[in-house]
This record gives C-alpha cells, structure tokens and sequence, in this order.
C-alpha cells in the first residue's frame, strides 16, 4: 500500500536541499515556485510518516497482544489511527489541479444590466477584497476601467499567498470556483418605482504564472503604447504611457494604462499575460486529458450563471452545488469560506470518483 511513497519522500528531501541553497533565493520566482511545489508534498509525506510508523506499531502491538491484553487493546486503537491516517493520505493523493498552489488574477467585468452591472462589479471587487484580508492574503490593482456612475466595466485584480500554504489553501485552489458569470436581483438605485432588476457580472480566476512557467519570445510579442483615456491627473491624457501588448501565437491581447509610467504599465500587462497564457494552456491539456471537465464561462449572459445574489431575501445561492444561506450581507463582506467550502466538497467527491475505477462518472 502507498507503494510510490519512497519516490514522493526523496522528492521533497530534492526540494528542501534546493530550499536550503541561498543561491536559490536570488531568484525569487525560483524560490516561490520551490517553496509551492515543498508546501504541496511536506503533508503528503509526513502523513506517510505517520501512517507507516502506526502501521509497524499495530504489527507489534497484534503479535504482543496474543499474550497481553494491555497490548491487544493498544493495537484497536491503533487500528482506528492507522486506518484514519489511511484514509486522510488517499484524500492527499487524489489529483490535484497542477496550478493550484498558485496566486490568482481576477478579472471582473459587467454584464448585461448596464450601470447596475457596474456597481454590482465594484461588490464583487470589495467581497474578494475583504476575503483576502480575512485570509491574510495580499490584493493589487493592476487594472480598472471605471464606470459613470460607480463600480467598474472592468477590473484585474492580483491575490497573493503570504509565505507557504497548505494544501486548498492557496489563492487559486479557494478562488477558482469563482469563475463564472454571478447574477445579482435587487432594486438599483436607478430604480424609482422599486422594481427588482436582474443583472450580471462576469468573474474569470487566472492562475498568476511566475516566469518560470510561461516562457515569451519577445519576438512573439507587437507592444503598442497610446495615450491614456482615463479620468485625468498628472501624466495622463498628456503622454504615451498606455500599453498593449498582443502575443502573436495566441492573438491574446492585454492592455493597461492604470499607472503613470509606460514601463510599469508594461510590466502589468506582462503579468496579466503570462497568467492568461498559462491558463489557456491549462485549459488545452484539460479538454485533451478529460471531455468532461468544463472550461472557465466566458461570456456574461445571465442563462449561464453559477452564483444568484437576492439583495431582497438577504439570500446566495450557488446553483453548481446546491449551496443556499441567508447571510448575503456577512458574504459581501468578505464571509465567503461556507460557500468556497461547499464547492471544495463537491469538487472533491468529483475527483475521488473520477479516481476510483468503476465507478459511475
């Protein structure tokens, strides 16, 4: 049992020497890219640990136990621990998403509703804001194109981990079930005779890619600068900062204009690049791999919603899962880990069953 344990314990012994190498950590996308890959395998290993040492501590005890009570009733208790730890290690090892232990982008963009879909975008951007707060994670505009009236057409937004997390702890292994188009029912504000509206906002979750995963030619690359179109202040509308960059392998095309300089309006477009082509990548070999699993929603329609937020009856629903609760309120302000939960659950029974021969998929 746990026969390919040895293989996974050298491993992370490679990668605790690699870890322990100062010459590593003057590269730091190499560091972070080690310390994920230590913090995915050290559970895994160290359950092994302590489920091979139960199980060489039941053998004794069993043997002794023939002629002691005392160790016959150490060895039913050691049965339960090393069954336990069993179990716990099969769920360790059940495939995991390969980019799971990344950080994320988020992109947010309105939908169908028009200005209300806009304000509903800017609470979305406050509930993931204030769940990477409660989650001790990091938040960063990269990009944002306002709206009229409040809230965002668009929005990117980086999450990051701090230091190692466990495993579906990281950004991407929480966020990635927030993709998809989220409807919301409310009166807006707009709304004079307080008729509830429905309207829709579109979440993608890329898994930020460090350059070490995603490799760009810069030849495969056209950088266009242009003049910024936002609100006005100092450098913008006035100078040549905007970029756009288009991969020319792939025709994905990112544009930022948020920051005052060219350069650091170039390094966020490059950030949000890799992470769209890593992703895109991603998707490929999942549709290769398995006809079943299903891509991120690209469109912003409300017939293809994941998520229902009725302002009215205080209530979310995730219409994936089956997931119902009345704290609309505490989920808009960063409450978010019951429904993450329920998904990780449902997503989990998936796996296992894709996991186990015979069974019904």
């Amino acid at each position: 049992m746990f026969e390919s344990m040895a293989a996974l314990a050298a491993q992370l012994g490679e990668v605790e020497a690699q870890l322990s190498d100062p010459a590593v950590h003057a590269d730091p996308a190499l560091a972070r890219k080690l310390g994920r890959e230590y913090a995915r395998l050290r559970p895994i290993v160290h359950t092994w640990v302590a489920w091979r040492d139960a199980d060489s501590d039941l053998s004794a005890a069993t043997e002794l136990g023939a002629d002691d009570a005392a160790f016959a009733a150490e060895a039913a208790e050691l049965l339960v621990q090393r069954d336990t730890l069993a179990a716990k290690l099969q769920l360790l090892l059940v495939p995991r998403d390969p980019v799971d232990d990344n950080d994320v982008i988020l992109e947010l963009k309105a939908g169908e509703g028009g200005q209300e879909s806009a304000l509903f975008v800017g609470d979305l951007l406050r509930m993931y804001l204030h769940y990477a707060e409660n989650r001790g994670w990091t938040t960063e505009i990269l990009e944002a194109e306002d709206s009229d009236m409040g809230g965002y057409k668009d929005v990117h937004v980086a999450v990051k981990a701090r230091g190692m997390v466990g495993p579906n702890e990281a950004p991407y292994a929480r966020l990635k079930y927030e993709a998809g188009v989220h409807r919301v029912q409310r009166v807006p504000i707009t709304e004079s005779q307080g008729r509830i509206h429905t309207s829709a906002a579109g979440v993608l979750v890329l898994p930020e890619a460090e350059e070490v995963d995603v490799k760009i030619e810069p030849n495969d690359l056209r950088i266009d600068v242009f003049r910024s179109s936002g609100p006005g202040g100092q450098s913008v509308n006035t100078t040549d900062s905007a970029v756009r960059i288009t991969h020319l392998p792939t025709g994905i095309v990112v544009s930022c204009q948020n920051e005052k300089s060219q350069l650091q309006n170039r390094e966020q477009a490059m950030r949000i690049l890799r992470a769209r082509i890593l992703a895109a990548a991603q998707e490929a070999a999942d549709l290769e791999a398995s006809e079943t699993r299903r891509s991120q929603v690209r469109t912003v329609d409300r017939s293809e919603r994941i998520r229902t937020y009725n302002f009215a009856e205080n209530r979310i629903s995730d219409h994936r899962v089956g997931f119902k609760a009345y704290n609309l309120d505490q989920v808009l302000d960063g409450e978010l880990d019951p429904v993450v939960e329920a998904c990780l659950a449902a997503d989990l029974a998936a796996r296992l069953s894709a996991a186990t021969p015979g069974t019904p998929k």
